[in-house]
């Protein structure tokens, strides 16, 4: 059996299972092993300083692709409110150049971006907190699908704290294009059942750190196998900026400047910068010294196995898990 759906048909994937763009951890071999396992992984546009360094790293990825790969190489592209401090037009004309089928969008409205995208072929994935930005990105931009991310996800959850099994319900019912869970997921029985809510499959990012071709410190990897699901907390709620991140003595000291300088975002940034947890996850392995992105999912990681592991044994739980559905239904 194979599981297909609205967004495998969209994506040209074999499965319905995304490996969300992750600052510091989406590099050419994670997003190839997922796509040799027959899913879509993402390289992380602004995880590479520039453009030219992007197209070399697409280039990686490409180069890693099996031939009998059924799954995409895609690349996701956060639009930070700085805007004018980033070569976007550089990264954009690299991805156009660049042969991918899919980009992830995320952050804020991406407007011109979509219709450039579209018009080279390439589907568009925008990441939306709510169903009623969702259905904005949809009328305004014209976006091909939707990553709806609930209150559990790693990194950033939005302002309004809605829960998936609320969040996927809600697209199901007010939702046209296919759209994907994100937030919280790491088994085949949430795959399955975030597909009986309307969804068309699950986006990823924790559940896909704690692999082995994730390229970061092993030590963050055991953090996320030992932890469980109240091993997060929230950061940068008073600045508007919600964090959901690894619970350590660094996140605990942001909260406390936060209580005692609500809203100055220059008390804490110096502790939450990016440059502190690349050193963390891909040179010194310290779980402790930096604020860094992870999910509630950390409650249902128990190992670390190869992409190719993970998926497989995904899909082969989901599908288990929908052909026991007619079982609960008798006739009285």
């Amino acid at each position: 059996m194979v599981l297909t759906t609205k967004i495998t048909k969209l994506l040209n994937i074999k499965h319905p299972i995304i490996q969300g763009g992750m600052h510091h951890v989406g590099f050419a071999g994670l997003a190839a092993a997922v796509a040799n396992a027959g899913g879509l992984g993402l390289v992380t546009a602004l995880t590479q300083p520039s453009p030219e360094l992007l197209a070399q790293e697409i280039d990686k990825a490409q180069m890693k692709l099996r031939p009998d790969a059924e799954g995409q190489v895609g690349v996701n592209l956060t639009i930070l409110p700085m805007f004018a401090e980033v070569d976007y037009e550089g990264y954009k004309d690299v991805i156009l150049s660049s042969g991918v089928k899919v980009v992830e969008t995320a952050g804020r409205p991406p407007g011109e971006f979509v219709s450039a995208f579209q018009n080279a072929g390439i589907k568009v994935i925008h990441k939306c907190v709510t169903t009623r930005h969702a259905k904005s990105a949809v009328k305004k931009f014209g976006v091909d699908a939707i990553s709806l991310d609930g209150f559990e996800c790693a990194g950033h959850p939005g302002e309004e704290d809605i829960g998936n099994f609320v969040l996927q319900a809600q697209g199901g019912r007010e939702l046209d294009v296919p759209f994907v869970c994100s937030g919280g997921v790491g088994t085949g029985k949430q795959l399955a059942a975030v597909l009986m809510m309307g969804a068309s499959g699950v986006n990823m990012g924790t559940r896909f750190m704690a692999t082995v071709e994730a390229p970061i410190h092993d030590n963050i990897k055991n953090a996320l196998v030992a932890g469980d699901s109240s091993s997060t907390t929230l950061v940068m709620r008073s600045v508007r900026n919600t964090e959901r991140v690894y619970k350590n003595e660094t996140a605990l000291k942001v909260q406390e400047i936060e209580r005692e300088f609500p809203g100055d975002f220059s008390k804490i940034h110096e502790y939450v910068k990016g440059e502190n947890y690349r050193k963390s996850f891909q040179e010194t392995g310290d779980i402790e010294s930096s604020v860094w992105s992870a999910g509630e999912v950390m409650g249902l990681i128990d190992d670390v196995p190869t992409c190719e592991e993970l998926i497989t044994t995904m899909v082969k739980e989901a599908e288990e898990a929908l052909k026991s559905g007619p079982s609960y239904i008798t006739e009285e």
